[in-house]
């Protein structure tokens, strides 16, 4: 497991984190979520060595994370740090090589993910005759090349397209389903929703919720219910303290004590589902910050 505990950053009198503690969990894939300049990748750049923190630790499996360390982990930065010249297989497997692959295994390596990633065919040309959708496909394969024992991406499907992102999201899953932690930032919430098992979202600078995606979601269900009946839902507006928020036909999205609509409901006939509203990750997201 990757624990973050306590971590705070300061560039002059800014302070950007202050005491940022979170777990990435062996496989399980983690979401962490922010605004802009909330502190997401500093923080991923201090887990990774890249800046020193002002106080805190993060440790793996229970030691401190040392240089010695760090080769094993996978990252792939938002800005793209690749060289446009080079050819894709030649170069992800250079890569490889940097990390202490022996070289039979980085181009074993290099081709399997080439295949899971859909680029096989574009292996042999240079970087920047790729589109950029299929550029930051190859900025994935270069992070996992050395199968590291941690995976951290910063926004790693940006400028993917639909087709692209179900074939990252395939591989990321592969990766988490053999034991890896994997944290990535991303700013698209539906894509996190469908794909994380637990959520960190830092505001500020700051841990403003943290937790396994349910978790989060029950925690933040308030006080919505739907109701769907036989007739029209529309006498739901007149149940004392009752406020509707979507109203279509038979069901009724409403705010209100749920056992006084509930017992209209029955009195007036058939009751087909009531359920308390689960929010979503997007509404959560902007609760919290």
């Amino acid at each position: 497991m990757l624990t973050v505990r306590g971590i705070s950053r300061s560039f002059g009198d800014h302070r950007v984190l202050d005491e940022v503690s979170f777990d990435v969990k062996p496989g399980r894939m983690t979401g962490f979520l922010g605004a802009n300049g909330s502190g997401k990748t500093t923080t991923m750049r201090i887990v990774l060595g890249v800046l020193a923190a002002h106080g805190g630790t993060v440790s793996w499996q229970g030691e401190p994370v040392t240089p010695q360390r760090r080769p094993h982990f996978g990252y792939m930065p938002e800005e793209r740090g690749l060289y446009p010249k080079m050819k894709v297989r030649e170069q992800i497997t250079w890569l490889g090589r940097l990390h202490g692959v022996d070289r039979t295994v980085a181009e074993r390596n290099t081709d399997q993910l080439l295949e899971d990633l859909e680029l096989t065919g574009r292996a042999n040309d240079r970087l920047e005759q790729l589109s950029l959708g299929n550029q930051q496909r190859v900025q994935i394969a270069a992070a996992l090349v050395h199968d590291p024992d941690v995976l951290i991406l910063d926004e790693p499907f940006s400028g993917l397209d639909p087709i692209a992102v179900e074939t990252v999201l395939d591989v990321l899953r592969k990766r988490a389903a053999n034991g890896v932690p994997v944290l990535f930032s991303s700013h698209q919430l539906a894509i996190v929703e469908r794909l994380c098992d637990d959520v960190v979202i830092i505001s500020k600078g700051r841990i403003a919720a943290n937790g396994s995606r349910e978790e989060l979601r029950q925690n933040h269900a308030g006080t919505r219910y739907e109701i769907v009946v036989a007739e029209d839902a529309g006498w739901v507006r007149d149940v004392p303290g009752a406020t509707i928020l979507e109203l279509d036909g038979p069901r009724a999205v409403f705010e209100a004590e749920p056992q006084r609509v509930l017992a209209e409901a029955v009195k007036r006939g058939e009751v087909r589902s009531f359920t308390p509203v689960v929010p979503t990750l997007d509404e959560i997201f902007k609760e919290v910050i």
